[in-house]
């Protein structure tokens, strides 16, 4: 079976993309299971002939339970890794129940079929998390007007502006100028820098944070994973206010304060390897955009960076969503 951008949606992530695979799971009493297809965005696992909307109402019943084991069965399988991404659209944590499973959280998309206790989110008692938001100068009224709603979870948001200016330090808010010279990962860098908390979530001027994100953000460090240091969160696209299908396009703006971007344009963070990372299904970002913003900005990055404009996105947004 060819990759597939098509066809009914993964379960866990959401994601239409399906591809052959030579994956297998090992079940206790060392039976062995292979599977047709694996979601190549969360590693969900899937059989032959199984149905993602008849099984999805069966895992959300059994991801509500104190714990979860994988059945020899079960139309679709995931690896302790990817039942972390399954749980935590629920906001429960996954917790291994002997150093076995810890280990084999800590290798994605493995070979050891998911059987690990669950637990509902914490709560922290303190703030864990910097807010760093990045804007253009004619953008920043719009940005400073939405501060305060940010409140509830974090008491440090920094505003940094592609520009000059005088630096403002106000409540939670502190306001910075620097120039962005069509080298993203730079200024989200300089972002990193100035947080003040382990964790950093960065996002546009066009983009804002729901609560489910705020739920995770307040249950930090336990929500993210041992050793983990930077987490990917969903987002929604609306163009002209309709939602695109472009989904879940995964942004690892969720970040450990030391964490630094590379690229120029799509920028993502530097990190050694996908065990150090997490996907949170716990709530999106949601992202504002024109279409003529759409139209143009691949070809823009494709000009700051060759090869890298993804010029294939904007195919997916600019088509409505579908279920």
């Amino acid at each position: 079976m060819a990759e597939s951008l098509g066809g009914e949606r993964c379960p866990v992530c959401g994601a239409r993309w399906w591809g052959a695979t030579e994956r297998r799971l090992r079940y206790p009493a060392g039976l062995w299971r292979g599977f047709e297809a694996e979601c190549r965005s969360c590693g969900a696992l899937r059989a032959a002939g199984a149905s993602a909307s008849a099984f999805e109402p069966e895992l959300a019943a059994r991801l509500a339970g104190e714990r979860y084991e994988s059945r020899t069965d079960d139309p679709f399988a995931f690896s302790p890794y990817t039942l972390r991404i399954a749980a935590s659209r629920r906001a429960r944590l996954v917790q291994p129940l002997d150093e076995a499973g810890r280990q084999a959280l800590l290798h994605p998309h493995g070979e050891v079929a998911a059987d690990a206790r669950l637990a509902d989110y914490p709560q922290a008692a303190a703030p864990q998390a910097s807010l760093a938001i990045l804007c253009r100068e004619e953008e920043l009224h719009a940005v400073l007007a939405g501060v305060p709603a940010h409140g509830d979870w974090t008491d440090d948001v920094l505003v940094l502006v592609d520009g000059e200016g005088e630096a403002r330090d106000r409540g939670i808010l502190r306001l910075r100028y620097r120039r962005l010279g069509d080298d993203f990962s730079a200024q989200r860098n300089a972002a990193q820098a100035m947080a003040r908390h382990p964790f950093v979530l960065q996002l546009d001027a066009d983009e804002t944070v729901g609560r489910g994100v705020r739920r995770l953000l307040r249950a930090l460090p336990e929500a993210a994973g041992e050793g983990v240091v930077s987490v990917g969160l969903p987002r929604k696209n609306f163009v002209e206010g309709e939602r695109a299908d472009l989904w879940p396009d995964v942004q690892y703006r969720l970040n450990r304060r030391e964490v630094r971007f590379r690229g120029r344009v799509h920028e993502r963070p530097a990190v050694d390897g996908w065990a150090w990372t997490a996907i949170a299904l716990t709530g999106a970002i949601r992202h504002q955009l024109t279409r003529a913003h759409v139209e143009g900005r691949s070809e823009r990055y494709e000009r700051i960076a060759p090869g890298e404009g993804r010029l294939f996105e904007r195919r997916a947004l600019l088509q409505p969503f579908r279920p």
